[in-house]
Order: structure tokens, then sequence, then C-alpha cells
């Protein structure tokens, strides 16, 4: 009897967390919280900005969309400005349909925005029999990175632990899983409670080979990116904010510096809850299954 209560008192509650067990259970979260967002409605503002490699603005435009699942993005705003070479000046502009759409910087802003918000309002993925939910969030997007289609990828390391807003969070560095490829690699900032992000940081694990670099003229240097996640309520944590930042060389003739941001507010859900449909989401108490 006293050994056994000795061995209770010594062994821990819940066994201790590694890397893996950590993302898996982040993965599981976000492949749900993917298909929870096209529940919901909600406010996105976008602003994308190219400039020339000596600084100079060469486009910017400014949108605010309202995001509704099952609907298109309906633009509220969108206004910018732009360098009209004949004039040799800046056109202000205000119109929900851009103007001088042919040009090539009005041409990679629009490419840009329509990623994002491509990302921000995924449907839900109607059920594959063929597929399952670890493959079918595998174009996930930048918002979400760390879906379960997307863990695979990835060899992480857990780091320690830190404080954000109160919240105990686990640091989780992230590379490819294999040396040679061409990926995103950095840092995660995990609840400790809920597996959920709080940030997520992103670069190119490296550089484009040099002999692309070369005879292709195309490289894209400093490119990365940084989704920060707010908690709306127990187990539900959504992107409010997205920033980017990078130089883009391509084919010789494209120089142009980029800046993205993204802010989304006024989460709203107008799906009621189905509690019978959704499937739990993995808490400390559930043995983490092991990463593919």
């Amino acid at each position: 009897m006293r050994l056994t209560i000795a061995l209770l008192a010594v062994t821990p509650l819940f066994a201790q967390e590694t890397a893996d067990s950590i993302m898996s259970k982040v993965g599981e979260n976000q492949t749900r919280v993917i298909k929870l967002l096209s529940e919901y409605t909600y406010q996105e503002h976008i602003r994308v900005e190219t400039r020339h490699f000596n600084g100079k603005l060469a486009r910017k435009e400014i949108g605010d969309y309202a995001m509704a699942p099952g609907s298109e993005n309906k633009v509220e705003k969108l206004e910018g400005q732009y360098w009209n070479k004949k004039t040799k000046q800046y056109v202000d502009f205000n119109a929900k349909e851009p103007p001088n759409k042919g040009s090539l910087d009005a041409g990679l802003i629009d490419g840009f925005r329509q990623d994002l918000l491509k990302s921000s309002n995924k449907p839900a993925s109607k059920p594959d029999a063929k597929k399952s939910d670890a493959n079918s969030d595998e174009d996930s997007g930048d918002l979400f990175p760390l879906a379960a289609g997307q863990l695979k990828k990835y060899k992480f390391t857990l780091l320690g632990e830190i404080e954000v807003q109160g919240r105990r969070t686990y640091r989780i560095r992230f590379v490819p899983a294999k040396k040679n490829d061409i990926d995103w690699a950095g840092e995660a900032l995990i609840d400790a409670e809920e597996f959920q992000p709080v940030n997520v940081y992103t670069k190119l694990s490296r550089r484009i080979p040099f002999a692309i670099r070369t005879l292709l003229g195309t490289d894209l240097p400093g490119i990365g990116y940084n989704v920060k996640y707010e908690r709306l309520e127990k187990d539900v944590w959504f992107p409010v904010s997205y920033g980017a930042e990078f130089r883009l060389h391509v084919l010789f003739f494209i120089n142009r510096d980029i800046s993205i941001s993204a802010d989304a507010s006024g989460y709203k859900r107008v799906t009621p809850p189905q509690a019978a449909a959704s499937a739990p989401s993995p808490s400390r108490s559930e043995a983490a299954s092991p990463l593919p």
C-alpha cells in the first residue's frame, strides 16, 4: 500500500509533452478551426504596397471586405494611390474597381490580395471517403500553416515555455523535414492549455538556389510572414493579424519591395453550433497521436 501511494505521489498527472505530441494536437485543432471559420462573418482590412528598390512607391491599395460564409467576399471600400508614368504624378483613387488594372503593380497587388482572401474565407470541405482530414487541408494557406495536412512537411523542436498574456505557452521551432527543401521555417507560440497557435513567425528555410537566381533572374530575399491569433472562446482561436515584407526579383525586369498587412475583426457566428457533428478538441488528458 505504501509503495502504491509513493508511486502515485511522484507520477505526473499527464505525460510530459514533446514537440511532436504538441503539434499533433495543434494540427487537429487547426483542421477543426478551418472548418469552423466558414460559419462566421467578420471584417477584413487588407493593405498591399509595392515599391521600387530605391524606396519610391509604385502602388498601394487598401481594402475593407465583409467576409460571409457561402458567398463572395463583399468589397465595402477600396482606396489607394499609384504612379502615373504619363503625367509623372501620383493618382489617388477611391472606388470598388481599382483603375489601371492592367499594370504590373495592380496585377501583383490583386494576386497577393486574392490569395489572402482565399486563405481567410476557405469554405468547409465536403466529406470525401478518399481523402482524410489530414490531407484535406494541405492547401490551408498562410493563415493556417500548422493544420494537420501541413505537419508532415516539418521537423519540430520544443524550445521551452513562456507566458503570453497570462497564459502558459510553448515555444516550438519548425524547419522542413527534408533539409534540402525550400519551405517555411520559423517559430510558433502554442497555448499550453488548448493547443492553439498564439503567434506563428516564418521565413524561407534557405535561399533560392544560385542556378535559378542566375539563369532565371528570380529571387525572393527576405520573404516570410507572421500571423497572430486571438481566443474568441474556449478552443476557438482565429487569426486577427497578418504581416509580410519581402523583395521580389523575377526574370530580370520585375523588381519590387512588397509589404502586405491584414487585420480581421468582428467575428460573429451565423451558423448554430452542432455539437453532434463536431469532433471534440484534443485536450491535455488525451494521448497525442504520433505525427506521420
